[in-house]
């Protein structure tokens, strides 16, 4: 197959989250080759009709799609799938209805809150662009107690960016009322890609489930917890954008994947794993995804988010859950392959 590895255009400026796209695209790229397909790189700007000039010289029999973000906006992230729905042209990965919804953050809580998939309560988001039903989930009894605690902590999280942008200032936030994070809200927003919510802070451990299509529906591949390695106290455990991409940080160097559970987790995993094909089946998810979880110190679980274009860099965790289940980076990009969306 002649496949268009398409990812967004990166400057010489891009931070160190932006720049790994390029990572990704070369493992793709040279996973394709040896798969026996005939790979193709090209880079996405705001300029659509250029990238459809460019598939329709190439004419490819699918895309690969990498695109994160348009001009450095994450918000944009579904622009380029929905033009591949509208010339027909194949790709992997979930529809560009389910990269919209899931990539913002408010609109994906809102349903997981409706359809009964536990998330942690929220506060916004700033601006309100659309009235949401936020208020209508404060009256459930297990958001109330959240509001109604001083000491509860908050975490601040731009509606649309991801790779944890901003996730390392001033974390947890404490002792402040709704009306005070409100407030915090539209300070930081600029500083967040123009748009952010206050989400709760949930004490306890961290779990991340890749899932991959498979011919009997999706699979979850072993689930990785992230240990926060010698934090003493007072240090936030949560894998903010220093843990992510500053390798020179204490953050970075003490984050660590573990693929490793006592018997003992075992109801917890599968809880988890039953949590994430529900996730993947009501959001209409494809190809490969992500979900990520908090669970509490009463084993309660609760879903951060769903990201269904997880970063698929030789050294990120999607990758290693795959090598983690037996299957190679190669077995996994031709199940993904498989499973493109639209037809010709």
């Amino acid at each position: 197959m002649r496949i268009a590895i398409v990812h967004n255009a990166v400057k010489d400026e891009s931070s160190p989250d932006e720049r790994d796209v390029l990572v990704q695209a070369q493992a793709v790229s040279d996973a394709l080759k040896y798969l026996g397909h005939e790979p193709f790189s090209l880079a996405c700007t705001l300029d659509l009709s250029a990238i459809k000039r460019q598939t329709d010289e190439i004419r490819p029999d699918a895309v690969f799609n990498l695109v994160e973000s348009l001009d450095g906006h994450g918000r944009l992230i579904h622009l380029f799938p929905t033009l591949l729905d509208a010339v027909k042209i194949p790709y992997t990965g979930s529809c560009a209805e389910a990269i919209l919804v899931t990539s913002n953050k408010i609109m994906a809580k809102e349903r997981m809150a409706a359809l009964n998939l536990p998330t942690p309560p929220w506060v916004g988001p700033w601006p309100q662009d659309i009235p949401g039903i936020c208020s209508q989930m404060q009256k459930c009894q297990s958001y109330l107690k959240w509001f109604c605690t001083p000491e509860a902590g908050w975490i601040i999280k731009s509606l649309w960016e991801h790779a944890s942008v901003g996730l390392d200032e001033d974390i947890p936030i404490r002792g402040k009322s709704v009306h005070e994070i409100e407030e915090l809200l539209k300070s930081r927003a600029s500083r967040l890609g123009g748009a952010c919510f206050a989400e709760a802070f949930i004490e306890g451990r961290e779990f991340n489930l890749a899932l991959l299509a498979g011919p009997d529906g999706p699979e979850v591949l072993p689930p990785a917890e992230i240990i926060f390695e010698n934090y003493e106290e007072g240090r936030p455990r949560i894998v903010g954008y220093r843990a992510k991409w500053d390798e020179d940080s204490f953050e970075y160097n003490h984050t660590i994947r573990s693929f490793d559970f006592p018997p003992e987790d075992t109801a917890l995993l599968s809880e988890l794993k039953a949590a994430a094909i529900r996730c993947w089946q009501m959001f209409g998810l494809g190809g490969y995804a992500r979900v990520d979880f908090r669970v509490d110190a009463g084993g309660q679980i609760w879903i951060l988010e769903i990201n269904t274009n997880p970063c698929l860099s030789p050294d990120a965790g999607y990758a290693a859950a795959v090598a983690q289940s037996g299957l190679s980076f190669a077995d996994a990009v031709q199940r993904i392959i498989i499973g493109v969306r639209g037809q010709r």
